[in-house]
């Protein structure tokens, strides 16, 4: 996969995107022996040798996870109440990774970890609006009239809470099931539709990010991600 040279130099520790195009430009760097003095000349950094000032270059390796977020623990990296973190659940030696926007508590389901900064940033800037879905299991009945509101819109603590898609799957006075599709993600927006229609949220599990399934995978494991389903999400974008 092609990135730009600065980019390259920039996730590869050397220094940031600005100082690096300041490097190119100086003739500092180059590419399979030849000087390269173009700004945004690509590189590919699993067939080309990158090197500043004849010091060759070795870019770090990018780590993409998906994982399922179990019940019962933070995104956070430390918890001040001593709570279980997600970060227990992978590898110690991947200490550079970071998640992919976050889940509640009480929440479950797909999250990414990734020391790809850029990916990250793409997949949680509300400009790019990636779709997630979620199941939610509420306690009393979910009628058509409330997910019609789901979907206009409700203003909430000086928020807009609004849902691309809010389909009911099964309801009772009881209980009731509901799939939702967002795109922003602001901070516990599920449960905050459900709770303006005096409704309690009992699970929610998120199931998709973009076109990525959380599928069989179980609370609490870890995969990693195909270069395909990487570039499935980028090009979503």
């Amino acid at each position: 996969m092609s990135v730009r040279l600065q980019k390259f130099l920039a996730d590869a520790g050397v220094a940031s995107r600005r100082a690096g195009e300041k490097f190119i430009l100086d003739g500092r760097v180059t590419v399979n022996g030849k000087i390269v003095r173009l700004l945004g000349s690509k590189v590919d950094p699993a067939h080309d040798k990158v090197a500043v000032d004849g010091k060759l270059i070795r870019s770090k390796e990018k780590i993409y996870l998906a994982l399922h977020k179990p019940v019962g623990c933070v995104c956070s990296r430390n918890d001040e109440l001593q709570r279980p973190t997600i970060y227990e659940l992978i590898p110690r030696e991947w200490t550079t990774v970071n998640t992919v926007g976050r889940l509640d508590f009480k929440s479950e389901g797909l999250i990414f970890l990734t020391n790809d900064g850029e990916f990250a940033l793409r997949l949680t800037h509300p400009r790019y609006g990636i779709v997630k879905k979620y199941v939610a299991m509420i306690e009393g009945e979910v009628t058509p009239e409330m997910t019609r509101k789901f979907v206009a819109g409700i203003f909430d603590g000086g928020d807009k809470l609004k849902a691309l898609r809010a389909h009911i799957v099964s309801s009772t006075r009881a209980k009731s099931v509901v799939e939702l599709e967002l795109a922003e993600g602001k901070n516990r927006e599920v449960r905050r539709l459900f709770e303006s229609q005096r409704l309690t949220v009992k699970k929610l599990i998120r199931t998709q990010i973009g076109k990525i399934r959380l599928g069989e995978l179980k609370p609490g494991k870890w995969r990693t991600m195909s270069e395909v389903e990487i570039k499935s999400l980028i090009s979503d974008l």
